[in-house]
């Protein structure tokens, strides 16, 4: 397609790593951002300290990846996609689509390398995080401002999608993932249970306690949007909110995933669908956390009926309500 006059839509992620060898590397990148690991004199202690956490933990967490294929599925699934979204887009505006991975490549410096070089009338940034939180969408953000800012007189206008947890197209395909999620239960050659039997247990990334203290919206904007699916017509099944995937000492945001399962399993509930609320995509954190470590842990506590989500992945719907996102902060005069 050519660029002359187009929308550039940048789409942030995590990132991952492309081998097994490459799982240290991206732990260091990791544990080297300041806005994950920040305190008095980090600047100088950083490097140190990021190569220290990825040395120790480089080991456990290559184990996770060689169960799920030797690698993240991240990158090949963001690509997909970006390219599912740069031909929705075509069907209302001119509009180039770039992945920008926050710890792994296309770096945000390559992204905006590339861009500069594009003859865009101007730019729509989206982070792949349904809720805003600064060591997610705000470190992608963070990264842009600092490279985007050395292109002196190339840049163009830059409006940006700051979170999408409560669009509707969004919680549509959310709702449809979760009814397929449900049809595999009650498909199930050993099914004897009804729909509304099934605890929703929807899991959500942590963040450390202090993060929320400080001001980060994203616990808010999680619940925000396990209310407003739960509040759609049809709805009826009990549900859980937990957070999964910490790291490191200190508080983080509770119950974890293990515990709901614990507490679910004393409980007598037997059928659990988890819903990877905060993810868009399918990578360690649901391939191994959630369908192997939690499945494994469900299975020991007595839960015998144990489903995950499919991720939203390139779904239409979810292509969709991308669309729509970047439609209308194209559309937007006041940015």
């Amino acid at each position: 397609m050519d660029a002359r006059g187009a929308v550039g839509v940048v789409l942030f992620q995590l990132g991952g790593p492309e081998s097994l060898d490459g799982v240290e590397p991206f732990l260091y990148r990791l544990f080297s951002d300041p806005d994950i690991i920040d305190f008095p004199f980090a600047r100088v202690a950083r490097p140190t300290l990021a190569r220290l956490i990825a040395s120790r933990r480089a080991h456990h967490v290559r184990e996770h990846y060689a169960r799920i294929g030797g690698k993240s599925p991240i990158g090949e699934l963001t690509r997909r996609q970006a390219l599912a979204l740069e031909r929705e887009l075509a069907n209302s505006i001119e509009a180039r689509v770039f992945v920008a991975m926050r710890y792994s490549h296309p770096s945000t410096a390559e992204v905006v390398e590339e861009i500069s070089r594009q003859p865009l009338k101007e730019l729509v940034l989206l982070p792949l995080y349904p809720q805003y939180s600064l060591t997610t969408s705000g470190s992608s953000l963070n990264e842009w401002q600092r490279r985007y800012a050395t292109l002196d007189g190339r840049r163009v206008p830059v409006k940006l999608v700051r979170n999408f947890y409560h669009h509707p197209g969004y919680l549509d395909a959310l709702a449809e993932r979760i009814n397929l999620g449900l049809s595999r239960l009650e498909t199930r050659p050993d099914a004897l249970l009804a729909r509304d039997e099934v605890c929703l247990v929807f899991s959500a990334h942590g963040v450390p306690l202090k993060s929320i203290s400080a001001g980060d919206p994203y616990q808010a904007e999680v619940e925000a949007t396990v209310s407003l699916v739960m509040a759609r017509p049809g709805w009826r099944n009990p549900y859980r909110l937990c957070y999964q995937s910490r790291v490191g000492p200190g508080k983080w945001l509770p119950p974890s995933l293990d515990m709901t399962l614990e507490e679910l399993a004393a409980g007598g509930t037997r059928a659990v669908l988890v819903v990877p609320v905060s993810f868009v995509t399918d990578h360690v954190e649901t391939l191994h956390e959630i369908d192997i470590e939690a499945r494994e842990a469900a299975a020991r506590l007595g839960i015998s009926h144990f489903e995950v989500m499919p991720a939203l992945n390139d779904s239409p719907a979810f292509i969709r309500a991308l669309a729509d996102l970047v439609v209308e902060q194209a559309a937007r005069t006041d940015a």
